[in-house]
């Protein structure tokens, strides 16, 4: 009898806990089904066409069919045709609603950038600084040129601030073509918001170590400079890489400096460049800057890799000037090799010569050009851009000696061609 007694409760109890399993068995099953729909509705609204005729859905409509109108032209091959070019991509809010003919001699300045996919997330910060138009070329081959597309256009629609501001522009090799990501569930799968995309882009993140992106792949940097550049309408152009930042309200101060005085047409304004410690805060300011130089946790940029490719901007001389507030110009430099510094230059300034791929001489022979062109260069007193973190030796990939090597062979041939350019000019690099 106590035995039974014992094996009645225990029936219960188990057909108790089968029926909790049971229970919770359908309520994950909702919820799968009913994150499954959201899914489904999330990528709807991307790409269905629906009858809802609010503001945000044209928006997004109108956006939809540019991405398409780009893509179905094929792009266009770059000079070497081995690069296959898709400008604006995906236009933003400013360049959309600029009118035809916009004067491009006007006070107008904006920021070009350029990267692959694994340094993407790095806009977000740069934007977070910048807060005014940009241009942005990225490179991507691979399974990397759909995914590209996807995320390009995601940003567009999901990121209030870089939908108002920034123009995409993509490049690939000629073989391959991009998508219209219409049917691409994977790439857009869990994306809400823009957090959820800048959270899509950190998978990538780091996939490449530095140039190394493949053993037939060069990463056409001067390529896609020029791509960015030309790909904003604007009249003054600062030309970075992604992971670098200019100093807070650059573009207020340049466009006030330009408003009391215009630039000479063979001027370009440098920004002292500076890397800094990953640890620490970007400044903002170049009193906030000057103060972590002193205690070593930033530094000219480049210093333990190429010191003589940013020496002659004068750092020391730069740093202990104390002038107005204002922004202006605080001191004139001639080029002497190998620097390579960053300027703000109007659009008419000699574009990158495209034959320089991977790592070495890419921006020194566009400074070498400016040179022999007859350029000067201007170094203003408080404006400077800084890239996150020290570079050193070990971060950079196994075939960089021989790129530089490769490279040092094509700029002799490039000053050369310069000769011929500018046959009447008595500079030389």
């Amino acid at each position: 009898m106590h035995f039974s007694k014992k094996c009645s409760v225990f029936k219960v109890v188990l057909s108790a806990l089968l029926i909790v399993a049971l229970l919770q068995l359908i309520y994950l099953s909702f919820l799968s089904k009913f994150h499954g729909k959201q899914q489904r509705y999330r990528f709807f609204e991307l790409f269905g066409g629906g009858n809802k005729r609010n503001a945000h859905q044209t928006e997004k409509n109108t956006k939809k069919e540019h991405l398409r109108y780009s893509l179905s032209t094929g792009g266009i091959f770059d000079a070497s045709g081995q690069y296959r070019v898709y400008r604006n991509l995906v236009k933003s809010d400013f360049s959309t609603n600029q009118k035809p003919g916009l004067d491009t001699s006007s006070n107008t300045f904006a920021l070009a950038t350029h990267t692959t996919i694994n340094n993407l997330h790095h806009l977000d910060s740069l934007l977070e600084r910048w807060k005014n138009p940009l241009s942005i070329a990225i490179f991507a081959h691979g399974q990397d040129v759909k995914f590209a597309t996807a995320l390009v256009y995601a940003l567009g629609i999901f990121c209030p601030h870089i939908q108002a501001l920034v123009d995409f522009h993509l490049v690939c090799p000629s073989e391959e073509t991009a998508s219209f990501p219409e049917q691409d569930r994977e790439h857009f799968s869990g994306l809400e918001d823009c957090a959820g995309v800048f959270a899509k882009l950190g998978s990538h993140r780091d996939k490449y170590k530095n140039y190394a992106i493949g053993s037939n792949i060069s990463y056409p940097n001067n390529l896609l400079r020029n791509v960015a550049r030309s790909g904003t309408d604007a009249a003054f152009i600062l030309v970075i890489d992604v992971d670098m930042v200019p100093s807070d309200n650059l573009h207020a101060q340049f466009l006030d400096m330009l408003a009391k005085q215009r630039p000479r047409s063979d001027e370009v304004f440098v920004l002292p460049a500076f890397e800094i410690r990953h640890t620490r805060k970007l400044p903002a300011t170049k009193s906030e800057l000057v103060q972590l130089y002193q205690v070593g946790e930033v530094r000219p940029f480049y210093e333990e890799l190429c010191p003589r490719c940013q020496a002659p901007t004068n750092y020391s001389r730069w740093v202990n000037m104390h002038g107005p507030d204002q922004l202006d110009v605080a001191f004139t430099l001639n080029w002497v090799d190998p620097w390579e510094p960053f300027y703000i230059g109007a659009r008419s300034v000699p574009l990158y010569d495209e034959i320089f791929r991977q790592y070495g001489f890419n921006r020194i022979s566009q400074a070498c050009e400016l040179h022999i062109a007859g350029y000067r260069f201007s170094v203003l007193n408080s404006g400077f851009v800084v890239h996150r973190g020290f570079k050193v030796q070990g971060e950079f990939h196994s075939r960089k000696d021989e790129e530089n090597r490769r490279n040092r062979l094509l700029f002799r041939s490039f000053k050369e061609g310069l000769k011929t350019k500018y046959p009447s000019s008595s500079r030389r690099c």
